[in-house]
């Protein structure tokens, strides 16, 4: 695998669960990573304390002028943007019949409109430079559906869309964009679901378990590396097999 020392990555979630393994691995390989989060200060402290000369930018993905603030300030601070990583999520979960708009709106805002905020706000520079690297995290739902979940599942669906668009209108120009869909995968999120419900998951998962944050940021690390320069417009998969 190439050298990846002196590349930045921008992380959105990147302080927690799936995002912090990505940010791990990344920084692992060399990469400078920008960790976006909004709310857990206490985790994007400890981030910051493990991995020196990374940074840690708070804000609203929902937020068009938050989005080009964050991408400003990567930019700012360390000069150029090599990796953006579109990680950050939220759920609000009903049937769609007590769905209130609001429910809709916020969670489609975050999870698909804030992917094209970031994308949109760092493209110049990449197209400028003649090089990057944009991995979408969607989900399994996005591929399945959920009961109670259609506004997480339209918008993680609606990310697969922007992946292959974008691709297509970047392929010429040393940028390549792919998404990975993780399955359930121990985190934060997925402890919150009550025990039986989850047990009921697990058996329907071909390899018998949850997977590890790390398992997908092995992905997406796979994905952001420069001689994966061929690979653009595609779905990764990650679910243990719950989904073929």
């Amino acid at each position: 695998m190439s050298d990846m020392t002196g590349q930045v990555a921008l992380v959105t979630g990147g302080v927690r669960g799936i995002g912090r393994a990505i940010s791990d691995r990344l920084a692992a390989r060399g990469v400078t990573v920008a960790a976006g989060y909004s709310r857990d200060t206490e985790a994007a402290k400890k981030f910051a304390e493990d991995h020196p000369g990374s940074t840690i930018h708070q804000g609203d993905i929902g937020s068009s002028a938050d989005c080009e603030r964050v991408i400003g300030e990567v930019l700012a601070e360390h000069g150029r943007l090599d990796i953006l990583v579109n990680n950050a999520g939220i759920t609000a979960d009903k049937t769609v019949r007590k769905m209130q708009v609001d429910d809709w709106d916020r969670v489609v805002q975050v999870n698909l409109s804030g992917a094209f905020y970031l994308s949109r706000a760092v493209l110049q520079h990449m197209l400028d430079r003649g090089y990057g690297r944009i991995v979408n995290i969607s989900s399994i739902i996005g591929e399945s559906g959920n009961i109670g979940q259609a506004n997480y599942s339209a918008a993680k669906a609606g990310l697969f869309g922007l992946t292959m668009s974008l691709a297509q209108e970047t392929a010429r120009k040393g940028i390549t964009v792919n998404a990975v869909a993780p399955g359930y995968v121990a985190t934060d999120m997925v402890a919150a679901v009550p025990q039986e419900a989850l047990d009921k998951v697990i058996a329907k998962i071909p390899v018998g378990r949850l997977g590890e944050p790390s398992e997908v940021a092995r992905v997406v690390e796979f994905l952001a590396d420069p001689e994966s320069a061929f690979i653009t417009g595609q779905v990764y998969s990650v679910n243990g097999g719950q989904y073929m």
